[in-house]
């Protein structure tokens, strides 16, 4: 096709529709954890949040007395977990 001055037009070239990244479907939520001292007690709240369903990913840090946890869930429900796990929690 060509423009009103006998150029040929110039489409822009097409998007690219493939994500880099994964879409995030749940929210993060940072939990703070008493009573982790030592990587096994990072282990144990990453596994406890773990197994709530709807999580996609976990993570902790006794260092900061942090857990960290990603996906579509209730943060009662994570709370619960760690507290079920012998550690104090609050969100």
């Amino acid at each position: 096709m060509a423009t009103a001055f006998g150029e040929p037009s110039r489409r822009p070239a097409p998007r690219e529709t493939q994500l880099s990244r994964p879409l995030q479907t749940g929210d993060m939520y940072t939990i703070e954890v008493d009573g982790m001292a030592c990587d096994g007690c990072e282990a144990n709240v990453i596994d406890a949040l773990s197994a709530v369903p709807g999580v996609e990913s976990a993570d902790a840090d006794h260092e900061r007395g942090i857990a960290t946890a990603d996906g579509d869930v209730d943060v009662d429900a994570l709370v619960a977990a760690i507290e079920e796990a012998g550690y104090g929690a609050t969100a």
